[in-house]
């Protein structure tokens, strides 16, 4: 497992290096190979919580967590904690399609600690809602001001300089952020 290990307002010292490491390096026993991805991690400090940002880009499928405590070595504590909940959910909805559709399983390993039918809520999948809209042409700055006049964290709106599909939204520390697909 190779690791991006950075700090924002947080000097990285070898001791939390080696503690990310260790404690991360833990979700290596899910898979069957070695993860050819980087493993990003950011840690920082806002406003006196300690912040640990994971994200895991798999094949297929991106696991990513983030906690916030007092205390950075909890905060990462916690964070594995989160991702391993969604391996082992990421395994189990796997698996079950294997069984239902015949197949080889390559990512994750067999392991007897976590039953391949670990219970997964299905409220956690449940759609409770579907919204259609039109779409309006407009440019970022009047799309952030629709999700701010609308009450919302974020909104979507076709990017009338780029014709695609895009996602304003309200991050943690209060500024905006942009989301547009990839070409």
């Amino acid at each position: 497992m190779k690791f991006g290990i950075r700090g924002e307002h947080l000097e990285v010292t070898e001791a939390l290096r080696d503690y990310v490491e260790k404690k991360l390096s833990r979700l290596e026993r899910y898979f069957d190979a070695p993860l050819s991805s980087e493993v990003h991690v950011t840690l920082s400090v806002v406003k006196g919580l300690q912040t640990v940002e994971v994200t895991i880009p798999l094949a297929g499928a991106i696991l990513r967590a983030e906690d916030k405590n007092n205390d950075m070595y909890a905060s990462i504590d916690l964070v594995v904690d989160k991702l391993e909940r969604q391996i082992r959910k990421l395994k189990t909805k796997a698996n079950r399609k294997i069984r239902q559709e015949g197949g080889k399983r390559d990512l994750f390993r067999a392991d007897p600690l976590f039953n391949a039918d670990y219970p997964v809520e299905e409220d956690d999948f449940e759609l409770v809602r579907t919204k259609q809209f039109t779409l309006k042409p407009m440019d970022v700055e009047e799309a952030i001001l629709q999700m701010n006049m609308v009450g919302h964290n974020f909104f979507v709106f076709s990017n009338m300089d780029t014709a695609q599909v895009n996602v304003v939204y309200i991050r943690n520390d209060g500024k905006y952020g942009l989301i547009e697909p990839a070409l």
